[in-house]
């Protein structure tokens, strides 16, 4: 029954608006669908709860817990049919430490999930993305809400890591319209100012500028490591559009053909699609450097702890204290990043 507006009804009713009823000025559930509320709490009690969870992830690492869950089940949480929308959060959920995940504004650019968790105690900030809204393409809401999130956790000394599969960004007139420019360009302009460290897997496709945007806005850099997992593709667009686009005339061609021309453009199509995907292929992909290795999905969590390790050790050697911050700060001693945008 909460609401967050700038104004009451009176500011309202002062400015010559009308009237309008208190409860119609920005209610909580229409708030988190614009991306102004984190947390939804039914009452006091679980709002407290909620607040409390949330800042115990900026206090530092907890001990490692005594177990967690049974990574032999990530073989199994991708389908074999690529175009088959997955859900991304019990993944999220089997890699981290149990019960230590806490999603953020789940109800905005739902393309997108963002939240906080830990891996062997230690705190991190995780961004996916979501096949089941837009196929995993990037929108602007998805691009505010991760550039948002990536700010803070650099502020606040959260490594992040980026559980990739996305088509790109979201393109074409209806998506210009919503300033797609301005605001997807915000993952590349936080992107390239992080000082945290950074990790990223691909689970499935890692295609275009959406992929750059899913590494930190770098395709392979500065980030811990780049894994993906067997099930992934990557490449500069996807791959039935590369081919409607690189192979328009010989489609165009078979597809004139006298009586059988729709089942000739059928089959060059498959046959091309084929090929696209071995040379798409996380196997080829690693072969020309474009991802450090191809691992079993069984092996992530391993992989992630072992980023934190080399993440904290290289801290250390570069300002020779023990702090695992030291990463993110600068030689007067001054934060990298004072402040998180609101938006």
């Amino acid at each position: 029954g909460a609401n967050i507006g700038m104004a009451g009804p009176a500011m309202v009713a002062g400015g010559g608006l009308g009237q309008v009823a208190a409860s119609a000025i920005g209610p909580s559930a229409e708030q988190a669908r614009n991306g102004v509320v984190d947390l939804l709490a039914a009452d006091d009690a679980e709002a407290t709860a909620l607040a409390r969870r949330y800042l115990s992830f900026f206090q530092g690492p907890l001990p490692p817990p005594a177990a967690f869950a049974d990574q032999r089940l990530l073989r199994a949480a991708v389908p074999e049919n690529r175009k088959r929308a997955f859900a991304v959060r019990p993944i999220i959920e089997t890699l981290v430490d149990e019960s230590s995940w806490l999603e953020l504004r789940r109800e905005f650019g739902r393309g997108l999930v963002s939240g906080l968790a830990r891996v062997d105690g230690r705190p991190i900030g995780v961004i996916a993305n979501s096949s089941a809204h837009l196929g995993g393409a990037i929108d602007s809401d998805g691009a505010l809400k991760a550039a948002r999130f990536m700010e803070l956790c650099d502020a606040f000394d959260l490594p992040l890591l980026f559980l990739c599969d996305t088509p790109g960004f979201m393109v074409g007139p209806e998506s210009e319209r919503g300033a797609a420019v301005r605001k997807m360009s915000r993952l590349f302009a936080v992107g390239s100012s992080l000082s945290v460290p950074f990790f990223t897997l691909v689970l499935r496709r890692a295609y275009g500028l959406g992929a750059m945007a899913m590494s930190g806005g770098l395709a392979v850099g500065p980030n811990v490591f780049h894994a993906s997992w067997p099930s992934a593709e990557a490449g500069p667009m996807g791959l039935e559009g590369a081919i409607e686009l690189g192979f328009a005339k010989e489609l165009a061609a078979a597809g004139s053909v006298p009586l059988v021309g729709e089942a000739a453009r059928r089959r060059l199509h498959e046959s091309l699609l084929h090929t696209g995907l071995e040379r798409a292929g996380a196997t080829s992909v690693a072969r020309t450097l474009e991802t450090d290795d191809v691992i079993d999905p069984a092996d992530s969590r391993a992989w992630i702890v072992h980023g934190l390790d080399a993440a904290a050790v290289s801290a250390e050697r570069g300002d020779g204290g023990a702090d695992a911050a030291a990463w993110r700060t600068r030689r007067d001693g001054q934060k990298r990043r004072p402040c998180v945008s609101p938006w």
